[in-house]
């Protein structure tokens, strides 16, 4: 894409608004965005979402630009740093190699026009349904497989498609009740599923506190526009995990399982447990007896009818999978089975998430749903299939290879950067084991400015938005997660691998109404009932079995 040649101000020379030209009067203005469009800068097709192709601000930005382009960047810096220290005092964190950091919060919102949203939700929607679908199918007839659609050995070569979880069907048949899909936007402008995460999807704590921090420390810019609030999403999560329970549990007892305090989720766990109003509880909080679940409290024995789990399948029931895990409950899956219990997610969805499952999803969409899929898969090469793995062998230096049940960032080769000895181990690798690998065109991801240093500069980011199925009808929470790569060119969002995030704004229609738009007091976090029984713990942890909660770190679906 070739760029117009450019003001000093970093933008092109074409003719802009009146709004534009006020603007681009100040300081501030000149001084964010100077050299915004460096003409040597990486990646520099990408598309970006604030400034078309010929300098002009895109719609949905245009009020926000407005708002900070004459910020002075002391001001934008002093407003940043609020920023971190606010995440510090409350305690936001995550791990990275062993060490609580505050995640990073960017100051410029991300915004999304509530057309283009409503595309979006559909979307997801529309694929969260056909992945219910398929995970019904696959633990129950499996007719899918039956007429060829899919390969059988591709779902039962799957690591995460379990047996034990065959004919485990939920009161209200949700197994995904809650599903984060990653969406990219290409060089075009057009978004992309990047992957669907169907296990234990994180991250949405950062979106309310994300939200709830800029509504402190940058109160003004939510005036100039009507934003969608994101507040209320512990409540429709609570609705869908009560309505899972059994229809004989009249007043469904929920709890939330965390692996605990080691791990790096576990402020989101504690979070959504103190919004919802129920205990957070621990493996050692749980025991079965006749195939029933019970939590400990300081009341006596209470039956626990759903359990949110935040554990892996691995670690959840030691007497079906990992036998020396004390972070589960020996015994719950059997209690799912007898229909005593609901286990949210529901054990074995990994294989709906699997990267070479995730190439078959617009045919699942047409097969079970007879619909043309909304949003489309990046393209993707599949290096089982002989004729795919041979194209990826011939042209890996053009391509990401990554490996089908790696997360986090980890173990992803960008070919145009790797060195003659990672690509000849690579083609070794893929040649030894070609289940374990899919490859993918570059895709320049889309760039959002971001402040660096004293100025405002490009950095790309993907997009996490968040679906709860109650099995009625799927929620999506309007926005989601946006993840921001902050090393110059990085195209790797986690913040495993130093990426941040910012706060994602989804502009509200004419026709909306004012409760779902964001006052900036909604999402804080709620005390639990005062009826509510106090979890009491078990034995502590020794410090072997603290270090098993450290392995839940490595779980899919991390931010």
């Amino acid at each position: 894409m070739k760029r117009p040649a450019k003001t000093r101000a970093g933008r092109t020379g074409t003719a802009r608004s009146q709004s534009d030209k006020s603007a681009a009067a100040s300081n501030g203005d000149a001084a964010l965005f100077d050299g915004y469009f460096q003409p040597d800068r990486q990646h520099q097709d990408a598309f970006d979402e604030m400034f078309a192709a010929d300098g002009g601000i895109r719609a949905p930005y245009r009020a926000l630009h407005d708002a900070i382009a004459p910020t002075a960047a002391a001001d934008l810096t002093a407003r940043s740093e609020a920023l971190d220290r606010a995440y510090a005092d409350q305690g936001i964190t995550f791990s990275l190699s062993g060490q609580e950091r505050t995640f990073p919060l960017d100051i410029v919102p991300r915004v999304i026009a509530a057309s283009e949203w409503s595309r979006l939700r559909r979307g997801i929607v529309q694929r969260v349904k056909a992945l219910e679908a398929f995970l019904a199918d696959v633990y129950a007839d499996g007719q899918i497989v039956r007429d060829g659609v899919i390969p059988r050995r591709l779902v039962t070569s799957c690591e995460h498609f379990h047996r034990a979880a065959a004919n485990i069907t939920p009161p209200n048949g949700v197994r995904i009740h809650v599903a984060g899909i990653d969406l990219i936007r290409d060089e075009e402008g057009t978004f992309r599923v990047l992957e669907d995460n169907l296990r234990c999807p994180s991250g949405v704590s950062y979106v309310m506190e994300n939200r709830r921090t800029m509504a402190r420390v940058f109160p003004d810019l939510f005036t100039r526009q009507r934003v969608r609030a994101v507040g209320d999403y512990a409540s429709h999560l609570l609705r869908a995990l009560r309505a899972a329970a059994a229809p004989n549990a009249a007043d469904p007892v929920v709890v939330v399982l965390t692996p605990g305090v080691f791990n790096s989720a576990y402020f989101e766990h504690s979070l959504l447990a103190r919004q919802m109003g129920v205990e957070l509880v621990e493996g050692r909080d749980l025991f079965c007896r006749d195939s029933v679940v019970y939590m400990r409290t300081t009341e006596g024995e209470q039956q626990v009818d759903v359990i949110y789990r935040r554990i892996d399948d691995d670690f959840l029931d030691p007497l079906q999978f990992k036998p020396d895990s004390v972070l589960g409950v020996a015994g719950v899956l059997n209690a799912a089975r007898a229909g005593n219990v609901v286990i949210a997610n529901a054990v074995g969805n990994g294989v709906g998430d699997d990267k070479l499952v995730y190439t078959y999803v617009p045919t699942m969409i047409q097969y079970y749903l007879n619909e043309r899929p909304l949003l489309p898969n990046v393209s993707t090469f599949r290096c089982w299939l002989g004729d795919e793995r041979t194209h990826v062998l011939d042209r890996l230096e053009e391509l990401v290879l990554k490996p089908v049940e790696g997360s986090g960032g980890y173990g992803i080769l960008f070919g145009p950067n790797a060195t003659a000895k990672e690509l000849a181990n690579a083609r070794r690798e893929i040649q030894a084991d070609p289940r374990g690998w899919i490859a993918q065109p570059v895709v320049q991801l889309s760039t959002v400015p971001t402040k660096v240093a004293d100025q405002l500069q490009p950095r790309h980011v993907d997009l996490r938005p968040f679906a709860v199925n109650d099995g009625e009808e799927v929620f999506v929470l309007p926005g989601g997660l946006t993840r921001v790569a902050l090393p110059s060119g990085s195209l790797v969002v986690n913040s495993s691998q130093g990426g941040g995030s910012k706060d994602t704004w989804v502009l509200a229609s004419s026709g909306s109404a004012k409760s779902d738009r964001e006052l900036g007091a909604r999402g804080l976090a709620k005390a639990p009932p005062a009826s509510s029984p106090a979890a009491e713990h078990g034995p502590e942890l020794t410090a072997g079995q603290q270090q098993q909660q450290q392995q839940q770190q490595q779980q899919r679906g991390s931010a």
